[in-house]
């Protein structure tokens, strides 16, 4: 839920584009807890630093460029549940400069697929025309323990080997389209903006959501707290029993439910 009669806050200042915006958050507040993720299901508890996300999206984007050959204007489409890696997808799509859609009805369009588990047998017959990196969603971002499909690459297995540090080859803007669907696109300053002024959370407040941040609406979870200096918390299979007394232990000043 959100806070009633919550004052709008601004923008932070020159935050046109994800990679602006994360830079700046670095630099003011890098120790600052920015993703935190449970899955009720498992027990899983993990906790990123704005630096340690700042890592993993570097991580993650120079294998998105380096490795993957994708390069600004293109399109990846994210077929991931509820975890904290799909926010590090989405940083890192942005910060080459690609457009992210959700829907797997335009995957014939993208220039990559990146899925979960569950998905890796949808995806994997088309692996030829669109390329297919595949997540094993296990604590760490762990590789599969099983082989995957000819053509499927296993993102655990080859992002570790990525450089800490992230330099695009053709650094995006804010004009640049961050998010596609069957209803039209949105560029990274328009994304930025919608979700600096959604109230999802308070300014340096802790929001706790199971609302999925690879989402249209669900990208706010990530874009506002990087603005606002406030920070995440997402739950999978969350345990209705146990959400009040999570929402305390996390002090979270704000709750968005799915």
């Amino acid at each position: 839920m959100r806070t009633p009669g919550r004052s709008t806050p601004e923008p932070r200042a020159g935050a046109l584009s994800f990679p602006v915006a994360l830079s700046a958050l670095v630099r003011t507040a890098p120790s600052r807890p920015l993703v935190t993720f449970y899955d009720d299901s498992t027990g899983e508890r993990v906790e990123l630093s704005v630096a340690t996300y700042a890592n993993w999206v570097a991580k993650t984007a120079g294998l998105a460029q380096d490795e993957l050959d994708l390069t600004r204007g293109g399109a990846v489409l994210l077929d991931l549940p509820t975890h904290w890696l799909g926010a590090v997808w989405l940083g890192a799509a942005w910060s080459v400069g690609l457009s992210v859609t959700d829907d797997p009805g335009l995957a014939e369009g993208c220039d990559l697929v990146v899925c979960g588990p569950e998905a890796v047998r949808r995806y994997a017959p088309g692996a030829d025309r669109v390329p297919v990196l595949a997540l094993s969603l296990w604590p760490l971002g762990a590789r599969f323990t099983e082989a995957l499909p000819t053509g499927v690459t296993d993102y655990g297995a080859v992002v570790l080997a990525q450089p800490d540090a992230f330099a695009a080859d053709d650094p995006p803007g804010p004009d640049d389209a961050a998010w596609h669907d069957r209803g039209g696109s949105l560029t990274q300053a328009e994304l930025l903006s919608e979700a600096a002024h959604s109230a999802v959370v308070s300014p340096g407040g802790r929001l706790v959501t199971d609302v999925n941040p690879v989402g249209r609406s669900g990208a706010a979870t990530l874009l506002a707290p990087v603005q606002l200096d406030a920070g995440t918390v997402w739950v999978r299979h969350p345990d209705e029993g146990r959400w009040a007394a999570r929402a305390q232990q996390e002090r979270a000043t704000d709750e968005l439910r799915a």
